[in-house]
């Protein structure tokens, strides 16, 4: 073993710890806050978090101990189950994103019937589709006997079968059709929807532009650098929007964009993939584990009003008590200004 791979080992094993905990961070928010339950995407959130928890404590360690051994880790029952989950989880966090995209398209650009078109009962059956079209396409290539170690990805996943020519043909149909409908059908949506979103953004930020602009304008009176303030405040609005959405596209694709082109480029017979890339491009799939927790949750508000409420039950602090001690102080209080009245 050299020092590149043991520093890929180092990374695969950074990435599962950080991909486990910031995603148990999630569940817990979800579980004590009745205010995050309460809202639909909440759904979706707790589907790409299972999925992670799930690929940093199966597929993560398995992919390590390939690239320690420099070789298949597990008997084949055991690389097929992984070969399984490795397409299932993958397939199911690109479809879990696409549908928070299609959640936020909704709730911004018909904020008043959003309660009406984003039911429960609609997000369950998206989620419903996600997982039976990650079932299929995950379940095909182990009937196939299209799963095994693959070298060049350190990882028990989907292979080219090359005892069989015939078998080419349709593994490589099978393939496109795989990240066509997983990873393209999915940037695309996220494209559609958060484009759409940022439009709308833009439109009622300018909107809020003019008013500003009217009032400060009427304001004759008001200091020159208060004025500046304000339209400084409303040119970070849009910038912020504009970030979001930069985030929420450049994340998926920097992620999954290389290890899916490296996918579709094994498929030509003359090409052979480094393996150290293989085994990099599959870290950064692994590596959006790790940053969905914080792109999609865990640094809004009500996630992080969670994470302070479940820090002060750790910490054993009672934060109801000393408002409840002035509560009661300020009923004395009036109960004494009655008194003297």
């Amino acid at each position: 073993m050299n020092l590149w791979e043991t520093l890929l080992e180092l990374i695969i094993a950074a990435i599962a710890v950080a991909s486990l905990l910031s995603n148990v961070l999630v569940l817990l928010c979800f579980a004590s806050s009745a205010e995050i339950r309460a809202q639909v995407p909440g759904v979706f959130v707790l589907n790409l978090s299972f999925c992670n928890i799930l690929a940093a404590t199966v597929t993560m360690p398995s992919t390590m101990l390939g690239v320690a051994r420099g070789g298949k880790p597990f008997a084949d029952l055991y690389c097929w189950i992984l070969s399984f989950a490795d397409a299932f989880l993958t397939t199911n966090t690109m479809l879990s994103m696409a549908a928070l995209s299609i959640d936020r398209w909704v709730a911004v650009v018909f904020p008043l019937t959003y309660s009406s078109k984003m039911r429960y009962t609609r997000a369950f059956a998206m989620l419903g589709y996600a997982w039976l079209h990650s079932l299929a396409f995950a379940l095909t290539p182990v009937l196939l006997s299209w799963a095994d170690y693959s070298p060049t990805y350190a990882s028990c996943t989907i292979v080219r079968p090359d005892h069989s020519h015939t078998a080419h043909i349709p593994f490589t149909v099978f393939t496109a059709l795989l990240h066509g409908a997983s990873f393209a059908l999915s940037l695309i949506v996220l494209c559609l929807a958060y484009l759409k979103v940022l439009q709308v953004a833009r439109f009622h930020c300018k909107r809020i532009d003019v008013a500003t602009v009217q009032t400060l304008l009427l304001l004759v009176d008001i200091h020159p650098s208060v004025k500046e303030r304000c339209l400084l405040e409303q040119k970070k609005r849009r910038q912020r929007a504009t970030k979001k959405i930069c985030v929420f596209i450049g994340s998926f694709v920097l992620c999954f964009g290389p290890y899916v082109i490296t996918r579709l480029t094994e498929l030509v017979p003359s090409v052979r993939i480094n393996r150290h890339w293989g085994i990099v491009s599959k870290c950064l799939v692994y590596s959006k584990a790790a940053m969905d927790p914080f792109v999609y949750s865990l640094l809004r508000q009500q996630y992080r009003k969670a994470l302070i409420g479940i820090t002060n039950r750790i910490l054993g602090r009672n934060v109801h008590s000393s408002s409840g001690h002035s509560s009661s102080s300020d009923t004395e209080n009036e109960c004494n200004l009655q008194r003297v009245g």
